[in-house]
């Protein structure tokens, strides 16, 4: 069986202040049965793995370069972010690919490199409203995955996050049968490329407005482990009620 997994991305948010939002949500999940996982800033890493120490929680990153080390100013590597105590890291956020350009071959990039570090990588595909509005989303979502995801993909070092772009942060959200159609379907494309066992085992998250309100309906759909949630992960008051959802579903 496949376990749970709730990941906040707190994207460019939180000071050092933020990490009291961890000692609340440690404190209301102490024994959680489903994974949870907190992605703050890079900042904050190694003071946000110290403070979930011994808990139910753990931490990872928003993005890692493709190589190990080099003159790459700012960029962090996957060693680098399991070394301040990460587990997993998000590759390909449509904001990513969008505000930098970044293209399948960098993500799997990407993946690869933190695989190879040890960390689970979190691969996100989605696609954008028009192409939603001209019935391309499979199309695009398949070759997000063929593009994106490395061939030393298993169920431990993979999790696939779809996340609808017309979705992120809009209040809009798809319907539960168009969640559906792509979770299946991104399941179908897993199990064809990698065979059943490994297929099978991939945890695959729905992002893009998820709230405490919706979560429990969105986790009651058909190959949907979980949510990789935005906005509402920031305060563990609001991230906790996905995280009981999720539990209960």
């Amino acid at each position: 069986m496949r376990r749970r997994l709730a990941a906040g991305n707190w994207k460019m948010n939180g000071t050092g202040a933020a990490l009291s939002e961890l000692d609340t949500l440690t404190a209301t999940h102490p024994s959680p049965t489903v994974d949870i996982l907190i992605c703050p800033p890079a900042t904050l890493i190694h003071q946000a793995a110290q403070a979930v120490q011994g808990s139910g929680v753990a931490i990872g990153g928003q993005d890692c370069h493709a190589e190990v080390s080099g003159a790459h100013t700012g960029d962090l590597s996957a060693e680098m972010l399991k070394d301040a105590g990460a587990t997993s890291v998000i590759v390909g956020h449509s904001e990513r690919r969008e505000d930098h350009g970044e293209k399948d071959d960098d993500i799997r990039a990407k993946a690869r490199a933190a695989m190879n570090a040890g960390l689970t990588a979190i691969i996100c595909v989605g696609e954008s409203l028009e192409q939603r509005e001209a019935a391309n989303t499979l199309d695009i979502i398949g070759g997000q995955l063929s593009g994106s995801i490395p061939d030393l993909a298993t169920g431990e070092n993979l999790v696939v996050a779809y996340e609808p772009i017309w979705a992120i942060g809009t209040g809009k959200v798809p319907t539960l049968e168009e969640i559906g159609e792509v979770h299946d379907f991104i399941r179908a494309r897993l199990d064809r490329r990698f065979g059943e066992g490994v297929g099978r085992s991939v945890r695959l998250l729905y992002g893009g407005s998820v709230k405490p309100d919706n979560a429990a309906e969105i986790f009651g759909v058909s190959n949907v482990d979980g949510a990789l949630v935005g906005g509402a992960s920031l305060k563990a008051r609001d991230f906790s009620g996905i995280i009981s959802a999720l539990e209960q579903a």
